[in-house]
């Protein structure tokens, strides 16, 4: 009977195990390709999400394509509801605006990459991918041409970048 259960024991920890593996294995990969990529960041957006649990290479690319679109989709959310505030003058205003542009255009940009994905097109995928990731750095990067301006979304562009990277770094690994 005690054979039978740490046996019993061995398998469910090894089916714990491997489900996760695949997540920190491919997070340390992209990591290692990419300095702009944090490893934590990586592990805990996958493993928050209960599909990745288990999920193949390819499950977990499709996973990171709609965790960026609905992050893109979010932005868009915070961005509107910054446009109301009255701290923000008129320069500040017109940069929202502008990332508001920007991450708008980036969803169906990356809708057209999960299309490709799914098609097996990574080359077009990868494409879609890049420029969608643009956003966050041309949003940024309006803010910064004014001298002292607060740029009040760096988190949200950080994470949305990075989420990006790990889209392409998987799906690199697919294409190989």
């Amino acid at each position: 009977m005690r054979c039978l259960f740490f046996i019993t024991f061995l398998v469910l920890l090894h089916n714990t195990m491997g489900c996760n593996d695949l997540i920190h294995l491919s997070c340390k990969k992209a990591a290692a390709s990419d300095p702009n990529l944090s490893y934590n960041f990586c592990v805990s957006s996958l493993e928050a999400i209960p599909k990745s649990h288990g999920a193949d290479l390819e499950q977990l690319v499709a996973l990171t394509l709609n965790l960026t679109i609905s992050n893109a989709t979010s932005i868009n959310s915070t961005i509107s509801k910054l446009l109301l505030d009255k701290k923000f003058d008129k320069y500040a205003k017109e940069c929202l605006q502008d990332c508001l542009e920007l991450y708008s255009d980036a969803v169906p940009t990356l809708q057209e990459a999960v299309g490709a994905f799914k098609a097996k097109d990574y080359g077009k995928a990868n494409i879609e991918i890049s420029a969608a990731m643009d956003a966050s750095s041309t949003c940024e990067d309006g803010f910064m041409e004014k001298k002292g301006e607060v740029y009040p979304l760096k988190r949200e562009n950080d994470n949305f970048s990075q989420l990006n990277v790990i889209s392409l770094a998987f799906m690199n690994t697919l294409g190989h």
